[in-house]
């Protein structure tokens, strides 16, 4: 018989400022992370050959309910943050990309995070499939709806802070693409 007490618990990796695990690991939720340490988290912008990037909706049970982002999430215990971009990216859009397929765009430092967002071309197979859990929807648009999600305070609230420091780089990386 297997022990199910374990099985949605999630263990991240404590880091410091320069994203090196510092040999502690924390649970997900847990009261008294440790001041001055981070965990990674990752988010990936996919682009399609005709220049429409890929946005999701959080699911109405989670926090930021209904916000519009960019799929991604935590980094798990013993996990980089390329395997988990393509980790989550699959996990909430069904959309497989390697590793080696993502571009750094920045690391931005949060008060208790470190958020790598990567942009990625969208492989020949687009066909989404969402997770329900996590994802209520999601839309192929342009960077100017982003911009304009953005503005009218339809983007999650993370985004709302995240954008203006990770949208200029990302348009060049998009560009460059």
């Amino acid at each position: 018989m297997t022990d199910n007490r374990f099985v949605d618990k999630e263990l991240w990796d404590v880091t410091d400022s320069s994203g090196m695990p510092v040999g502690e690991t924390y649970e997900r939720g847990a009261v008294g992370w440790p001041t001055g340490r981070f965990h990674v988290i990752v988010a990936v912008c996919v682009y399609r050959a005709d220049g429409a990037v890929l946005i999701t909706q959080r699911a109405a049970e989670k926090e930021f309910a209904l916000g519009w982002e960019f799929p991604g999430g935590s980094a798990l215990a013993g996990e980089s943050s390329r395997a988990a971009a393509t980790r989550e990216l699959r996990e909430e859009t069904g959309l497989v990309v390697s590793p080696g397929a993502l571009t750094l765009v920045d690391r931005l430092k949060e008060p208790s995070a470190l958020l790598d967002f990567y942009v990625a071309e969208a492989p020949a197979s687009s066909n989404l499939s969402l997770q329900v859990s996590e994802v209520a929807a999601a839309q192929w648009v342009s960077t100017m709806e982003v911009e304009r999600r953005l503005e009218s305070g339809l983007m999650a609230e993370p985004w709302i802070s995240r954008l203006p420091a990770l949208w200029p780089p990302t348009l060049c990386s998009l560009r460059d693409a």
